[in-house]
């Protein structure tokens, strides 16, 4: 449990540090556009995202062969850690 906890928030951390670097792209059509032109690396779901959202960003993300992390934080979480004052229930890392 403690090593789940850690794991968690070693990846807010660095969403964190990516989002003030302007590395990351928020939101469903940013994500699957980023998806289609290659600029994307990873993709993070919140842990409440719809269900028809996981399915199109999982479609996508298959065909762009780029991975998956299901987050434990729900959608308000995330946007929080992504300094957004909405929620947020993707997020896809950009290409360093």
């Amino acid at each position: 449990m403690a090593q789940q906890k850690q794991v968690t928030d070693t990846i807010a951390e660095m969403l964190k540090a990516k989002a003030q670097q302007k590395h990351v792209l928020v939101g469903l059509a940013s994500v699957i556009k980023g998806l289609q032109q290659g600029t994307v690396e990873k993709v993070f779901l919140a842990s409440n995202s719809p269900v028809k959202m996981k399915e199109d960003v999982m479609h996508y993300a298959a065909l762009a062969k780029v991975p998956v992390e299901m987050l434990t934080q729900n959608n308000e979480e995330l946007g929080i850690i992504c300094k957004k004052n909405f929620m947020v229930s993707t997020v896809g890392l950009l290409h360093s």
